[in-house]
Parts: structure tokens; sequence; C-alpha cells
């Protein structure tokens, strides 16, 4: 059981088989997880990553489940942030779940390792990246804030 764990329940008005696409498609990715590209087979096995707009990459992992329109789970580890990298792999779990004419989105992040401060940080995250997500899915538009990869403060 993780000892550091963030959890996010949504309802999108989508289907799961655009939902899956939003969440795997760098096409999609681009528009609503700060221009960023994830990039990956999707298959079980195979490695994935999440690419910046000056190119280096964000994070990246290993696909460990991948049941198309369902279920999407990832052996996660920050690139970037030394501090995070240093604290290794983390465990994201996508699950997606029709809901009448919506799908219930339930989102976990979670590691091994009491007090993480990537899963610190990615609670600050998530929920921001899971609203533009939503509002794109829903409206045609992202949240203008996460258009464009945030300055460093």
């Amino acid at each position: 059981m993780a000892e550091s764990r963030f959890v996010y329940v949504t309802y999108i008005r989508t289907t799961p088989e655009r939902l899956w696409q939003a969440l795997t498609d760098p096409a999609f990715t681009l528009q609503y997880w700060c221009a960023c590209t994830l990039d990956s087979e999707w298959t079980p096995g195979s490695a994935w990553q999440i690419t910046m707009p000056d190119g280096n990459v964000a994070d990246s992992g290993e696909v460990l489940e991948a049941d198309p329109h369902k279920r999407l789970v990832l052996r996660w580890r920050n690139e970037f942030r030394p501090e995070l990298r240093e604290e290794g792999y983390s465990r994201l779990t996508y699950e997606l779940e029709p809901a009448g004419t919506s799908v219930k989105l339930t989102v976990v992040h979670e590691m091994d390792k009491p007090d993480s401060k990537l899963i610190g940080a990615v609670s600050n995250g998530w929920p921001h990246i899971l609203a533009s997500l939503k509002s794109l899915l829903e409206t045609g538009e992202s949240l203008e804030e996460t258009r464009k990869w945030p300055k460093s403060k």
C-alpha cells in the first residue's frame, strides 16, 4: 500500500474513447498539459514520456497496464527536478468508467514513500491539468493557464 497518495475524481461529459484519446494523444495533450506531449505506444512494457516545449523530458517511465478506454497504469518518475527524481518511481492509475452521458475519471498517483515530495508536487498540478482536460472535452477550449509551460518563480 502506498504511503503517499493523491486521488482525484471528476465526471466529464464525453465518451470513454474520446477521454482515452485526450489522455494519450500528443495532439490533445499539447492543448491542455502546458504545451507538453505524452509519447508512448501505450502497451504494457512500453516506455512513455512527457516532453516539455523546450524538448527536455519532464517525466518518464513504463506502461504497466493498458486496457484502452478503461484503465491505464504508469510507472512514473520526474526527470527535471533533481529532488523529485531522487525519490524514484511512483505509480499513476487512470480509471475510466461510463456514467450516463459522462465518464467518471479517477486519477490515483501514489508512492511507497512517506511524505513524498513528488506526490506533494503533483497534488498541486493535477487539479489544474484535469480541470483543463475537462474544459477542453466539454467546451472545445482548455484553460488558458495550462496552455503554456509555467515560468520559473
